[in-house]
């Protein structure tokens, strides 16, 4: 029984929570593959009196997009690591995004996702095959997500018949991406490789309330800022089992003007990481905070140039050198038909 009432079944089945005109579909084809996502045209606000289901059917196929019969937007989810996004391949991005994320995003009265994405056309003079604008669960947009890049691959390649393994060159808020995505034995499942470009530095946080609030609660003078496309803050703890991410992490980001805050801990492989995302909280876990984290931890010699990175939800390899390059999972979940 999901968050919301529904009972998810078996594949092929479909069930509706008349409450919230919200349809999950798990409808794997004859050979077991995902399904294929399809296009986002039109949403439908539940306040507007809907046109009829063949009016609406005839108007998207003519623009060569598809929507479910009843005017909602077709959503996929995916999760990297238990990071989960809310997937919308669309022509063009709705006046109300932020608000539209905001909704879908909520755990408890809408599908629940940390994030949605919109995969927009990609940039023919940029060479990009699609285009990523991210809202957060607040509603508020972010710049760049490594693990949402890999859903939005994972979602773009299930779309079209040009197969799974390939590279993609993907435009965010932070730049053009590169993913490489392969295919695995298990057919929900994908492996992509990020080159999430140079890591730069962070806010200069040396100095003020970020400072002092570390010192003052325990924590010794070890850290680090990055920037990797998004602010990050990483603290060096001993133990990162013993940290009060969502307290701790909340008042950090705060004072820091909004800033995404990881701890870190060296371990025998590598280092253990938990993290409190701005505009999300504590989530399971972090692409971009991956990949700050290994820098920090490559600066404060902890670790060499390849780092394994443990998180909550599970591990990622970042390489580090000109570019930082993420290599890690995504997971297709489920189609919703949302509206």
């Amino acid at each position: 029984v999901s968050a919301w009432g529904l009972v998810l079944g078996c594949a092929g089945e479909r069930f509706v929570d008349q409450r919230l005109d919200v349809v999950i579909s798990v409808e794997p084809d004859d050979a077991g593959v995902a399904p294929k996502p399809a296009l986002l045209s039109t949403k439908r606000s539940p306040a507007q009196p809907s046109t009829s289901p063949q009016a609406e059917t005839e108007m998207v196929r003519g623009a060569g997009l598809r929507t479910c019969q009843t005017g909602a937007m077709q959503l996929t989810k995916h999760h990297g690591l238990g990071n989960d996004f809310l997937i919308a391949l669309a022509d063009a991005l709705p006046a109300d995004a932020p608000a539209m994320a905001e909704a879908a995003c909520h755990r408890t009265r809408g599908v629940g996702a940390d994030g949605l994405i919109f995969g927009l056309p990609g940039d023919a003079g940029a060479g990009t095959d699609v285009t990523m604008v991210l809202f957060n669960a607040d509603g508020s947009r972010a710049e760049m997500s490594g693990n949402g890049i890999r859903c939005l691959a994972q979602a773009f390649v299930q779309h079209d018949d040009r197969g799974t393994n390939r590279e993609l060159s993907i435009g965010t808020d932070a730049g053009i991406r590169t993913v490489s995505v392969e295919s695995t034995a298990d057919p929900t499942v994908v492996q992509a490789r990020v080159d999430m470009g140079p890591i730069g530095p962070g806010p200069n946080l040396e100095d003020g309330e970020v400072a002092h609030y570390l010192r003052n609660h325990g924590f010794a003078d070890h850290f680090f800022t990055a920037d990797v496309g998004n602010p990050h803050l990483m603290v060096g703890v001993n133990d990162v089992q013993l940290i009060d991410v969502a307290r701790n992490g909340s008042e950090l980001s705060r004072l820091a003007g909004g800033i995404n805050v990881e701890f870190i801990s060296a371990t025998s492989v590598g280092i253990d990481m938990r993290v409190w995302e701005r505009g999300v909280g504590v989530t399971e876990a972090c692409g971009t905070g991956a990949c700050a984290a290994a820098q920090a931890a490559h600066h404060w010699g902890l670790v060499g140039p390849v780092v394994s990175v443990s998180m909550p939800g599970g591990d990622v390899v970042v390489k580090l050198g000109d570019t930082a390059v993420l290599t890690g999972p995504s997971q297709y979940i489920a189609t919703v038909d949302y509206g």
